[in-house]
């Protein structure tokens, strides 16, 4: 197997955010590959991967940074293919790292989810691939009617809750 997507981050202490990640991209059967490199304490390397992942088969790169966050957009910097970038909340609530991916410079584009939304991010990843593989289309289609239906099942739910003063 080749993988289609590349999950990047700048170091394993990232890996239980990106996990969920992960864990999508396994449940929609879609090979990835996960990997560690810095932009700052291996430069070299991220430019090899970013160059080479085209032809190596993947379609979509999930790139992940906390702090000054710059992974995500040497990796855009480097390749044509579609970068999605994962702000982790490693200071400032994150917020440095939403800052530091979204503020890509024109030419240079990351699409960006939030803080610490790594299933967000594989998701996109997915509706990305889905857009040349019908298989995958029905996969998701079906996975956003099991998000519809937690949201009914929800309802139903909280119905099913009685106060004297509740009128649904």
């Amino acid at each position: 197997m080749k993988p289609l997507v590349s999950i990047i981050m700048g170091s394993t202490s990232d890996l239980e955010v990106m996990n969920k990640a992960a864990a999508l991209l396994n449940e929609f059967e879609i090979p990835f590959e996960i990997n560690a490199l810095s932009a700052h304490r291996t430069p070299e390397a991220v430019e090899a991967f970013s160059k080479s992942a085209s032809e190596r088969g993947v379609r979509v790169i999930i790139a992940a940074a906390g702090m000054a966050a710059h992974l995500p957009g040497v990796i855009a910097a480097s390749t044509t293919l579609p970068v999605i970038g994962v702000p982790i909340n490693a200071s400032l609530a994150g917020m440095d790292a939403l800052l530091a991916i979204v503020q890509m410079p024109p030419g240079i584009p990351v699409a960006t989810v939030g803080v610490n939304a790594s299933l967000n991010a594989a998701i996109l990843a997915v509706q990305i691939l889905a857009q040349s593989d019908a298989v995958l289309a029905d996969k998701l289609i079906a996975y956003k009617k099991g998000l519809q239906s937690k949201i009914v099942q929800a309802n139903e739910a909280l119905r099913a809750i009685k106060y004297e003063f509740k009128v649904n």
